[in-house]
């Protein structure tokens, strides 16, 4: 039987990375191995697809050979989160000492923007510049894979309410350009990655959606998905930032998606990349498309209205 493809961070929720990298290598009839944080109803529909699923914690030495152990090609991802490096160097150590063949490692866009002596007041940003540079000192055969911000995980989680209650966007990203992608583009780069690493081996990938533009422009492509007028509020930073802390998010995430907005502002993800069709064959799905899909998200239920 063929090693299996060890996937951490599984068990996200519908339409997260590791999840939905998971369900795509599946249906190519690979073996995966999931890694997920808890043995619940997430693990179990992993089961069901037909990964192999291992419970433990990237922070964990014994839980990373466990998931390590007879795997030669590995992908690495973790949520916004204070430990992220200390994660990524666990990972690698236990890979290295495994042997792994390929470490496709998921990181972000504003790296590319950043050295030794550029950085941003983001702490998270911060540790992935870092743990990039650990990866590559580690001698691993390391991919770095770079998404621009995320349709799924951004736009998806943070603009439906302010559309179904009042036909705005209201977000703090001034007249800023930016080019989002969806989790299922970067997933296919992933797997397609994951199945066929080694002329990848040392590169790093830039992904991003079809089009750069700022949010007037999208608002007009919400509407057209919708059928209806969605336009855009710019907002100031700082309510917004209050507001995510009210609504409980940790204030790691808080400052990170504080310091997105801040860098949008400044134009700073007003940019472009062909890696996804050159990587696929497949051109990345437009805003409109997307919004098309997930529709229900932004319309009121009849409850609702």
């Amino acid at each position: 039987m063929a090693n299996p493809i060890l996937v951490t961070g599984a068990a996200g929720r519908v339409g997260a990375v590791g999840r939905t990298v998971t369900e795509q290598l599946l249906k190519q009839g690979k073996a995966v191995r999931a890694m997920v944080r808890k043995e619940d109803e997430r693990a179990q529909a992993l089961r069901d697809m037909g990964a192999e699923v291992v419970v433990g914690n990237l922070l964990d030495l014994d839980s990373m050979h466990k998931a390590i152990a007879g795997v030669e090609t590995m992908y690495f991802g973790m949520s916004v989160s204070d430990t992220y490096l200390e994660a990524t160097v666990n990972a690698a150590a236990v890979a290295k000492h495994h042997g792994v063949k390929a470490f496709i490692n998921m990181s972000q866009m504003t790296l590319a923007q950043m050295s030794i002596t550029e950085t941003t007041p983001s702490p998270q940003h911060k540790q992935h510049w870092l743990a990039e540079q650990a990866l590559n000192w580690s001698g691993l055969p390391v991919v770095h894979v770079r998404p621009t911000v995320l349709l799924d995980g951004f736009f998806l989680i943070l603009t439906p309410e302010s559309v179904k209650q009042s036909n705005q966007i209201k977000l703090p990203f001034g007249d800023g350009k930016t080019s989002p992608v969806s989790v299922e583009d970067v997933s296919r780069v992933l797997a397609a990655l994951l199945v066929n690493p080694q002329p990848h081996i040392g590169k790093t990938y830039h992904l991003t959606g079809p089009q750069s533009e700022n949010m007037h422009f999208y608002a007009q492509e919400y509407s057209k998905a919708l059928g209806r007028t969605i336009t855009f509020q710019d907002i100031p930073v700082e309510p917004w930032r209050d507001a995510l802390l009210k609504l409980g998010l940790p204030v790691h995430l808080v400052n990170h998606l504080a310091t997105m907005a801040d860098l949008h502002r400044a134009g700073r993800y007003d940019r472009m990349s062909d890696d996804v069709l050159t990587l696929t064959g497949q051109g990345p799905l437009s805003v409109r498309e997307f919004v098309s899909k997930n529709a229900a998200t932004f319309n009121a239920s009849a409850k609702e209205a």
